[in-house]
């Protein structure tokens, strides 16, 4: 099985192939363009493997939840090749692959969503297992649901932007913090594999965002009330 992943829920943009159980990733520098440089890399990619799109067997791409405009590429990105080379897609939850990004244990993913809110969920990662034990929610950080027991480790850049407010929130259920920690498309290729191989991939004009918030900017009255400016 050949895969190809594309990761763009947040600054960072990475693509991955995974290649009969082999991960070969790239990503671009954190904070560039994801619109210039989503087809240079996947191109360089596929060109290092000595692979056409046509080789592949699918295509998985991060669905969110995470900034809009990277979400709706990563969507458009991945529908558009698999369109031309008739494959199949799928789409995996970017606080997923974060967490299987950061390691077998108990992984409390927060994100910063903007608008003075996170994403948040928590998962037990076990190898290539991930279970959900709290769903992805956007709530203000001062709100981020607790999790069950305590050793929690947390990864993500919500507990960099909002490092006090989450911290007086999370602090007595976390073990460690990794605030540096992104979704990666490496991660969405080993969390694709087995759902590709249990057929759960979608016709690519089927492929859509996992938002979880509808709204994606704040009223005048509202930035002016957080204490922004018009």
């Amino acid at each position: 099985m050949k895969l190809l992943a594309i990761e763009s829920s947040t600054d960072l943009f990475s693509a991955a192939l995974a290649l009969d159980g082999r991960i070969v990733e790239r990503e671009a520098v954190r904070g560039d363009s994801h619109s210039e440089n989503a087809l240079p890399i996947v191109r360089a990619l596929l060109e290092g493997e000595g692979l056409g799109i046509e080789a592949l067997t699918g295509i998985a791409f991060g669905a969110g939840p995470g900034a809009f405009t990277g979400l709706r590429l990563a969507v458009s990105v991945a529908q558009g090749l698999a369109v031309g080379a008739g494959l199949p897609v799928l789409g995996i939850g970017s606080l997923e692959a974060l967490a299987l990004g950061a390691g077998d244990g108990l992984i409390y993913a927060c994100v910063d969503a903007r608008m003075n809110e996170v994403y948040c969920a928590a998962y037990r990662v076990a190898g290539e297992r991930v279970e959900t034990v709290l769903a992805p929610v956007v709530v203000p950080p001062q709100q981020a649901p607790l999790p069950p027991g305590q050793g929690w480790r947390g990864a993500g850049s919500g507990f960099g932007t909002y490092a006090a407010a989450v911290q007086a929130r999370l602090g007595s259920f976390l073990a460690a913090v990794d605030a540096a920690a992104r979704p990666r498309a490496g991660a969405l290729a080993r969390l694709s594999a087995p759902r590709f191989a249990r057929g759960e991939a979608l016709d690519p004009a089927l492929a859509a965002p996992l938002y979880v918030r509808d709204k994606i900017a704040l009223t005048t009255r509202e930035r002016l009330a957080a204490g922004g400016t018009k």
